[in-house]
Parts: structure tokens; sequence; C-alpha cells
């Protein structure tokens, strides 16, 4: 079982290959190009740290950044869905453990603090991760720290999926369409003037400024070239007044931006977009599942059905001195209840 470390990405491509990219990785959040572009793009000044260990054809990733003297956090922020540990290769749940737990100890070589987030647990990275570096000798404290709202389609046309939507909001679409103020339309190939557009709705909505407007664009392109972007616009009378950003792959369907501008409201030009957005990918895309990412905005319980948590990992290396005061606080606290006991 082989184990390396790398600091940039070059050395990782070389690599790895294929392995970490479109046609292994299913999840957009767990290839190269997305991390990379992360890095390059968002988090241009944070050293990376990346770790992997390969047995046989298997293997297994870690992409970090430093965030100061031995202390590193997820390559990561917010427009990651999910972050988590990568594996490509044959593996099955013991696999994946051992790789896991042999990365942890390597890890322990250049840090003492690391905090993963925001982790899923649908698919057991959670608990597979704590597990693995409790193995591997850390402390390990998990918490809470989102939610994630999703649609199951479960087979149901669009039609089917509206009339279980609460009657406040259908008839606030019956009321608005019957207007015929807003026209939508919903691109699949990248153009400038629909990424000018949507960057002018998003400029003048009520959302904070966009973190990184240039790696957002650079995703766009790179999903419509794949045939899985899906960029929704709304105009009244020419003037662009709602935008969603969305990618459609693998049965998936995941809602990365949307925003409208304040002066509109009162024609509802984003709740008619969303209407058109997922009658698209449900009876066109015929998608099994929505996700809407992270965060608790009440409108989204109107479009959702299923909620799933997001967890944050805190892992200390009890042999570094700098990592004895950080657990004395989290055992003090109460507040997580401290390292698993199973």
């Amino acid at each position: 079982m082989n184990s390396e470390y790398h600091n940039n990405f070059q050395s990782v491509q070389a690599a790895a290959g294929e392995k970490l990219g479109r046609s292994v990785q299913k999840s957009l959040f767990d290839r190269l190009e997305w991390i990379k572009g992360l890095h390059q793009l968002c988090l241009p000044n944070r050293e990376p740290l990346i770790v992997h260990c390969e047995d046989d054809d298997t293997s297994a990733w870690i992409f970090l950044v430093k965030n100061g003297l031995g202390r590193y956090s997820a390559l990561a922020n917010w427009y990651n869905f999910t972050y988590r540990p990568i594996f490509s290769g044959d593996y099955d749940e013991v696999t994946k453990l051992a790789l896991l737990a042999r990365l942890a100890k390597k890890l322990s070589k250049y840090a003492h603090s690391i905090e993963i987030t925001p982790m899923p647990d649908e698919d057991a990275s959670a608990n597979l991760t704590e597990r693995a570096f409790e193995q591997a000798g850390w402390v390990v404290f998990r918490s809470k720290v989102d939610d994630n709202h999703i649609l199951n389609v479960k087979g149901r046309t669009f039609d089917q999926y509206w009339g279980d939507r609460p009657g406040q909001l259908r008839n606030t679409v019956r009321r608005k369409a019957k207007k015929n103020l807003v026209s939508v339309r919903i691109e699949k190939e990248f153009s400038e003037d629909d990424w000018n557009d949507y960057n002018s709705v998003y400029q003048r909505s009520w959302k904070p400024e966009e973190g990184n407007p240039e790696f957002l664009r650079h995703v766009a392109q790179r999903e419509a070239l794949a045939g899985c972007m899906r960029l929704g616009l709304a105009y009244i009378d020419g003037e662009p007044v709602a935008a969603q950003f969305w990618t459609v792959e693998n049965g998936e369907a995941l809602i990365h931006k949307l925003a409208h501008v304040e002066h509109a409201t009162k024609s509802s030009p984003g709740t008619l977009l969303s209407v058109a957005m997922f009658q698209h990918v449900i009876d066109v895309d015929h998608v099994d599942m929505i996700d809407f990412g992270t965060g608790n905005d009440p409108y989204k319980r109107e479009w959702m059905e299923d909620v799933r948590e997001r967890y944050r990992l805190e892992l200390y290396w009890p042999n570094h001195p700098l990592a004895w005061l950080p657990i004395l606080r989290h055992y003090a606290s109460g507040l997580v209840g401290g390292p698993r006991s199973d």
C-alpha cells in the first residue's frame, strides 16, 4: 500500500490520470477540475496539502489547504454542496476504511488540527472518515453544521409533483402567469450575452456580492461543454430580472445559484423561472433528484420534500502539544460530546 504527498496540482494530475475525472467521479465536487479551479480562483493564497494512498487499483485522496502552522481545512468553500475523501477503483467499505486510516496516519506528519466540512453522511462519508481517523489515533469531534434540502422525484411527472406543492405557491404562480409579463428561457449552451444577463441580475439582487464570479463562470463554461449546464433567465420588457444556474448529470440536478432583482418582485419572476426549471429537469432531463444545496431558506421547503444533514469533523492529533488545548476545550464545552464511544 503506497501513500504520497503533493503540494501542487501538476503532480496530482500526473498521479491521478483519469481517476479524478468526469468519467470516474460521478459527483461534480469530487473532480480534480472542480478542486483545482476552486484553489486557483478562490483560494490562491492557501498552500495545498494533498495526500493520496493506493492499494492495487484502489486509491483514496484528501485535498486540504493550510490555515496556519500545522492547521489545515478542507479545500472547499461555499460553492461546495459536499466535501469528502475521494475514492476510485474497485473498493468496499473495508478497503475504504483501510485506505483512509493510512491517509490519516500520514497526515499526522504535517498537521495537528484539521477541519472538514460540509460532509454528507447519506453515503456514510462522515461516519467512515470519523472511524478512519480515530483508528489512526486522531481525536475526532463531529457536529452538525447545515441542512441540505432535496427533492426525490420518485418517477413523478412535473404535473404530479406540482399538484403536491403548497396551495399558496400554486395560486401565486397561476395569478402571475396569467398576466403574461414574464418571459423565460433555459439555455444549455454557454454564451457571453447570457452570462452577462445572469451577472446583471445577481449584481442587482438581494444576494451578497458573489464570492468569485470568475470561478462560477469557468464552471458554467465547462459544464456547458459537457452538456450539463442549465441556465435559466427571466425577462420583463427585455430586461433580465431573474436568473438561475443549475447543472444536470447522472440523474441529479444541482441548483447552484438563483437571484432576482428587487423592483420586479411583484411579478414573481424568480418563482415563475423556478417552475420552468423544475418542469424542464423533471419532464425533459428526467432526473431522479433535485438538490437545493445547503442552507435553510424558508422558500426551499415549498419546493423540496426531504432534508439531509451536513457535518463538520474537527480532527486533532493528540501527540502534538498544540492540539491539547482545543481538545480540552471541546471536552469542557460539553456541546459536541467528545469522540465516538463505539
